[in-house]
C-alpha cells in the first residue's frame, strides 16, 4: 500500500541511513544533518595570549590532554587564597588555547561550530585562517559557519582562544558582581553539518530558528492551538521548492497533529514557515505536578526527499499573573516557592557537565520547590532541558548583578545576551518569566522591551531591591524584589520575592497572603564569591557562601523541613543530634501529631507549633522543649489522620567507628566521556550506624576503574578531604572505557568504606543518542446518520438510508470499506438524522443508528491493510433539544427512532482484538450533554491483510443498538 508506506514513515523496526552511517529508530526523519559531539580529545595550553599557536602546523604534542566542560585552572574552596574584589581583578583573568582535529563529510555540506557557551570572548581558527570573533559575553550559545574553511574528507585542525581577562565591555564586567565569572570551555561542543538548505539556529536572528507558541490552551476543555514559526534558509545556487512538514508527536511518538506547507526560497533566501493548528481532544497538560511533554518534529523536503530535520520539546500550558490570585498555572492559583541558583561546583567553576545540572534539578524536586531564578545569568540548556522534564518554572534573567556602565557597547551586548538567552530558550515550557531588569536596580526599559520583542507571550520581572529606592514592576509584569527584611509595600500590585530568607519563618507570610506570589530564596548551594563581607571569610578552608547547601549539594540542618511543608509524602524527620546538653528538639513532619520516645518510653506528645510566626503554614514544625537528656534512641512518631503513623531515630552518637560511602547515582547514569562527574558522600558513623558530626577526621578517596578523584593532580586540597556535618564529600570524574568503577573512603582508625557504579558507553552521536520513534498513523473520522445529519469540520459522512446495505468507503485508507448489518437476517437497522444533542460533538452522538437483533449488530471493515488498528466507537441514545427556530421541530412529529428501547451497555468483540479480552461500554442517553462524556468504546484490532474484519456490539436485553460515530486509526504493533 504505497500511501500508506509514505505516511508511515517507517518499515522495520530500525531503519539503517546511508548517508550518515547511524541507526534511527522507527519514521526519524533520515536527513543530511549530523550533530557530533566534540567534547573530547582537546589539547589545552594555559596563557601566552599574543602566542600564534593557531598555526596549523604548530606542534601541541606537549600540551595538556583534557575534555569538555572544561575551566582554565581547578580551584580550591578558598579560591587558591587569592585576595580579589568583586570586580574580580585577578582571580582567572587569563587565557586559554584549545586545539583539536576533526574531519567533516566529503560533501557540499554546511559545516557549523557550535558552542553552548564558553568563557568569555572566543577566537577560533581553521587550519590556520581565523574564522572569527565571538565577544558579546560567556553565558549564550553562538556558532561559526566554517564551511568554506574546511578541506573535505581531510583533517582540519581548530584553535581556539578563549579569552577570560576583564574586559570593558562584554557584561558583567567590568563588575563588581557578586559571583566569581569562572573561565574556559566549559559547556558543550558540537560539529553540525547541514545540507544547504536548512533551518537556521535560534540565535540568528529575530525570525531565525524555531519559534513555538501556544496562542491558546484550555484547561478546562483540554484544548490548545500551537502556532510553530521554522526558518529555513536556501545556500543552494538555485530557487528550490521545499515542503515544511511538521508533526507534533506525543509521549508515544505517535503524531496527534500534522501540519504541511510550500515554498519557492530563492537563493540566499532565509524564509519563515507559519504553521498553525489546534488540538481538539485530550490535550496533556504541562503543569509542575505532570510536566508532560510533546515533540514538535520539523521536516525540510526537496521533491519528497528529506534533507534537514529539527526537532523540539513543549509543554502546553497557561499561566498568567493575577492580580487578586496570584500566579495562576492552567487556571490554578500556585505559590512560586523554590531557590536561586548558581551554576557553579566546588573546583571545577561553571565547567559543569550536564549530569550535575539534571542532578541540581531533582533534588529541587525531591524537596518540593517548583521555582527556581538562575542567577544572575542565562544557565546551560540541559538545567532548563531538567526543568521541562521535571516540571520546574524557570526565572532567567540576562548577565549582570548591580553595576551599569555608560558605555554603549557594553549596553549592545547586554541586549544581545539578553536575546540570545529568549531565542535559546523560548520553546522550554519551564521558563515563564525573563528578567527585564538589572539585580537590586529594578526594570531597565531597553531590557523588558528587548524581551518582550522577542517574546510577547512571557512575562517580565523587574528584578529590585528596596534598599535602591522604591520599587514597582514599572514596564515590567511583575514587581520582583528582593526581600529580606521588613516588606515596604503599599500593596497596589502583588509582590514576588526573587530573593529572600529560607525556612518555616521565612516562608509563612507568602503563604498567607494572596498578594504575595512566592519566594525565591537565596540561595540553593553555597557559591564562590570575593564579596568581602560573607560568612565564612574568615575560615582558611572554604570560602564559599550561603546556601542552604553546601558547594556539594549536601542539605544543611533545617532544609529538611522543606519537605514536610511541599511534599505529598507522609515524612518524619528529628532535625537535632540527640547528645548530651540537648534540652530541645525539633521535629518535622505533615502529620498531625508527634510522639517522642526515649528508649521506648513516651517522654513528649505535640501537635505542630501554633507560633504565630509560622501562620500561613500548612506544617509548621514541632517544636519539643525541656527535655531531660538520657543517652540511648530517641524514636519520633508521627501519627497521621488516616491512622498510619511513621517513625524517625536519632541515637546517641558513639565513637567514630567506620565511613559509610554512598554515590548519588538515583536518577542518573554514569557516562564514559571524560568529563562526567559523580558526587561522592562519606558519612563518618559510629557501630549504630549514627552520624557522628563533629568528628576531626580527614577522609581520603581513591578510585579503582577508569575514573579519578578531581584534585588528585591539582594543589587544591580536595583529597584527602575534612568533613561537614560528619561528611565529607568528593568528585569523581569518568574515564572513558566503560566498566566497573569502585570508590574507596579511608581514614586512620575507621572502617574503610566503598561504593560501585557502572561507567557505561558515551555516544557523541547526539542525533542518534537522542533520536525517538515517529509513527504518523492514518485516521478517519466517521459521522454516521440520516442525510439530514449536521456534519462538522474534520469528519466525514456516512449517510445511510433505511432497508438498504449501506457501505462506507474509508478516505484514508485507500480501497478499504466498512459496513453495517445486523448479526442475522432477521435484524434491521434503522438511520437517524440531527436531533440537537448539546455537547461537544453532540453533532455526533446526536444521531447515527439504532440495530435490532438479537444477536447484536456488526462493524465490518473489508480490505484494511495488514497491521494493528485503533478504533474509538460513540454510544449515546439522543434526545431532541430542537425549539421553535429548528427545523428538526417538524421531523419529531414522523421520525420514532429515537424513542425507540434500547441497550444500556454493550459488550464489544471480535476474533481480531489484540488482546482477545471483550470490551464493555455504557450507552449514555439524554440531550443535555454540556457537562458529561459519551459512551465510549476503545479498542485495538488486528487485520491479516486478507480477511474482513468483524467488530461486533452486543446487548443482554435484545433491544436496540446505539452506534453514532467511530474514529478508525494505525496503531503500533
Amino acid at each position: 500500500m504505497k500511501k500508506r508506506t509514505a505516511r508511515l514513515l517507517f518499515v522495520n523496526l530500525f531503519i539503517v541511513s546511508l548517508s550518515i552511517g547511524q541507526q534511527l529508530p522507527d519514521g526519524f526523519p533520515d536527513t543530511e544533518r549530523t550533530k557530533l559531539s566534540l567534547n573530547q580529545g582537546w589539547k589545552f595550553h594555559l596563557g601566552n595570549p599574543e602566542a600564534i599557536y593557531y598555526q596549523k602546523n604548530f606542534d601541541d604534542a606537549n600540551w595538556k590532554t583534557i575534555n569538555v566542560p572544561h575551566t582554565l585552572e581547578l580551584t580550591s574552596l578558598t579560591l587558591d587564597g587569592i585576595e580579589d574584589d568583586k570586580t574580580q581583578s585577578v582571580f582567572q583573568r587569563n587565557v586559554g588555547w584549545y586545539r583539536k582535529n576533526i574531519k567533516v563529510s566529503d560533501s557540499r555540506k554546511k559545516v557549523f561550530l557550535e558552542f553552548e557557551g564558553a568563557h568569555q570572548v572566543t577566537d577560533l581558527w581553521i587550519n590556520g585562517k581565523h574564522v572569527g570573533q565571538h565577544s558579546v559575553g560567556g553565558y549564550t550559545p553562538f556558532h561559526f559557519d566554517i564551511t568554506e574553511f574546511v578541506k573535505r574528507g581531510e583533517t582540519n585542525q581548530i584553535t581556539l582562544l578563549l579569552d577570560n581577562r576583564r574586559n570593558e565591555v562584554v557584561p558583567p564586567d567590568p563588575g563588581p558582581f557578586d559571583y566569581v565569572k569562572f573561565s574556559g570551555l566549559y559547556r558543550d561542543v558540537y560539529l553540525v553539518e547541514t545540507d544547504p538548505l536548512h533551518v537556521t539556529f535560534n540565535w540568528e536572528s529575530l525570525n531565525s530558528g524555531v519559534y513555538i507558541t501556544a496562542p491558546t490552551v484550555d484547561p478546562v476543555h483540554k484544548n490548545a492551538t500551537i502556532n510553530i514559526k521554522t526558518a529555513v534558509k536556501n545556500e543552494r545556487s538555485a530557487p528550490t521548492s521545499v515542503d515544511l512538514v511538521t508533526r507534533i508527536l506525543d509521549k508515544e511518538g505517535v503524531a496527534v497533529l500534522r501540519l504541511t506547507q510550500s515554498k519557492t526560497i530563492a537563493p540566499g533566501e532565509e524564509f519563515q514557515f507559519n504553521q498553525i493548528g489546534s488540538l481538539e481532544d485530550n490535550v496533556h497538560l504541562w503543569d509542575i505536578d505532570n510536566p508532560y511533554l510533546y515533540r514538535v518534529n520539523s521536516v525540510v523536503l526537496v521533491n519528497g526527499k528529506e534533507v534537514d530535520f529539527v526537532e523540539n520539546k513543549i509543554g502546553l500550558r497557561k499561566f498568567q499573573q493575577d492580580p487578586e490570585r496570584g500566579f495562576m498555572l492552567n487556571n490554578k492559583p500556585i505559590k512560586l516557592i523554590g531557590f536561586n541558583r548558581h551554576q557553579q561546583y566546588p573546583y571545577l567553576g561553571d565547567a559543569v557537565p550536564n549530569s550535575l545540572h539534571y542532578k541540581d534539578m531533582l533534588q529541587f524536586k525531591e524537596f518540593g520547590f517548583n521555582v527556581m531564578r538562575t542567577a544572575h545569568y542565562p544557565q546551560d540548556d540541559a538545567i532548563l532541558d531538567a526543568c521541562d522534564e521535571l516540571g520546574i518554572l524557570v526565572y532567567e534573567e540576562a548577565p549582570t548583578w548591580i553595576a551599569v556602565s555608560q558605555n554603549e557597547e557594553w549596553w549592545n551586548n547586554l541586549e544581545k545576551a539578553a536575546r540570545a538567552m529568549v531565542r535559546n530558550h523560548r520553546n522550554h515550557p519551564s521558563v515563564v518569566m525573563w528578567g527585564g531588569g538589572v539585580n537590586h536596580r529594578g526594570y531597565v526599559p531597553r531590557l523588558h522591551d528587548a524581551v518582550k520583542q522577542e517574546d510577547p507571550n512571557r512575562l517580565t520581572a523587574s528584578q529590585g531591591a528596596r534598599w535602591t529606592g522604591w520599587q514597582a514592576s514599572g514596564l515590567t509584569d511583575i514587581n520582583a524584589n528582593m526581600l529580606y527584611g521588613p516588606f515596604l509595600w503599599d500593596r497596589t500590585e502583588p509582590i514576588f520575592a526573587m530573593e529572600g530568607g529560607r525556612g518555616p519563618k521565612a516562608l509563612a507570610p507568602y503563604k498567607k497572603d494572596s498578594l504575595m506570589t512566592g519566594l525565591i530564596a537565596w540561595v540553593a548551594h553555597a557559591y564562590y564569591t570575593f564579596h568581602p563581607n560573607h560568612d565564612k571569610a574568615d575560615n582558611l578552608i572554604d570560602k564559599t557562601r550561603s546556601g542552604a547547601m553546601t558547594i556539594f549539594r549536601y542539605p544543611r540542618p533545617n532544609f529538611e523541613w522543606y519537605k514536610s511543608e511541599l511534599v505529598e509524602k507522609p515524612m518524619v524527620y528529628i532535625e537535632n543530634e540527640w547528645k548530651d546538653g540537648v534540652e530541645e528538639i525539633d521535629v518535622f513532619s505533615n502529620g498531625k501529631e508527634v510522639e517522642l520516645f526515649l528508649n521506648g518510653t513516651s517522654i513528649a506528645k505535640s501537635r505542630p507549633s501554633q507560633d504565630t510566626v509560622y501562620f500561613g503554614l500548612d506544617h509548621p514544625p514541632f517544636h519539643f522543649k525541656n527535655l531531660k537528656y538520657r543517652p540511648g534512641k530517641l524514636v519520633a512518631k508521627a501519627y497521621f489522620k488516616d491512622g498510619t503513623t511513621i517513625e524517625s531515630v536519632k541515637q546517641t552518637p558513639q565513637k567514630p567507628y567506620a565511613i559509610q560511602l554512598s554515590l548519588d547515582t538515583e536518577g542518573r547514569t554514569f557516562v564514559a566521556d571524560g568529563s562526567d562527574i559523580l558526587v561522592a558522600y562519606a558519612k563518618v558513623i559510629d557501630k549504630n550506624g549514627e552520624t557522628v558530626s563533629d568528628t576531626d577526621k580527614l577522609i581520603s578517596f581513591s578510585v579503582k576503574g577508569d575514573a579519578s578523584i578531581i584534585g588528585d593532580d591539582a594543589a587544591i586540597n580536595a583529597n584527602p578531604m575534612f568533613t561537614e556535618y560528619g561528611v565529607a564529600p568528593a568528585l569523581v570524574k569518568a574515564g572513558s572505557t566503560p566498566g566497573t568503577i569502585t570508590v574507596y573512603a579511608k581514614a586512620k582508625g575507621l572502617k574503610t568504606g566503598s561504593a560501585t557504579v557502572q561507567l557505561i558507553p558515551n555516544d557523541t552521536n547526539i542525533i542518534r543518542s537522542k533520536a525517538q520513534p515517529v509513527y504518523d498513523f492514518n485516521r478517519e473520522r466517521v459521522d454516521i446518520g440520516a442525510a439530514d445529519q449536521l456534519l462538522q469540520f474534520g469528519w466525514n459522512a456516512w449517510n445511510g438510508e433505511d432497508e438498504k446495505a449501506n457501505t462506507y468507503t474509508l478516505k484514508e485508507f485507500p480501497n478499504s470499506k466498512v459496513h453495517i448489518r445486523p448479526k442475522s437476517e432477521d435484524g434491521i437497522i434503522r438511520w437517524l438524522g440531527e436531533m440537537n444533542v448539546i455537547g461537544k460533538y453532540g453533532f455526533a452522538y446526536g444521531d447515527g443508528i439504532l440495530g435490532i437483533d438479537d444477536e447484536g449488530i456488526d462493524l465490518i471493515f473489508e480490505n484494511l491493510p495488514k497491521g494493528t488498528y485503533k478504533l474509538n466507537t460513540w454510544h449515546h441514545a439522543p434526545s431532541s433539544n430542537s425549539d421553535s427556530m429548528d427545523p428538526n421541530r417538524e421531523k419529531l412529529k414522523s421520525v420514532t427512532v429515537h424513542q425507540l428501547p434500547y441497550e444500556t451497555a454493550l459488550t464489544v468483540s471480535s476474533e481480531a482484538l489484540k488482546n482477545n479480552e471483550d470490551v464493555k461500554v455504557i450507552v449514555t442517553d439524554g440531550k443535555e450533554m454540556q457537562w458529561e462524556e459519551p459512551g465510549t468504546a476503545e479498542l485495538l484490532f488486528v487485520s491479516d491483510g486478507k480477511n474482513p474484519v468483524h467488530i461486533n456490539f452486543k446487548g443482554d436485553e435484545k433491544k436496540g443498538i446505539w452506534l453514532n460515530a467511530f474514529e478508525l486509526s494505525e496503531a503500533k504493533d
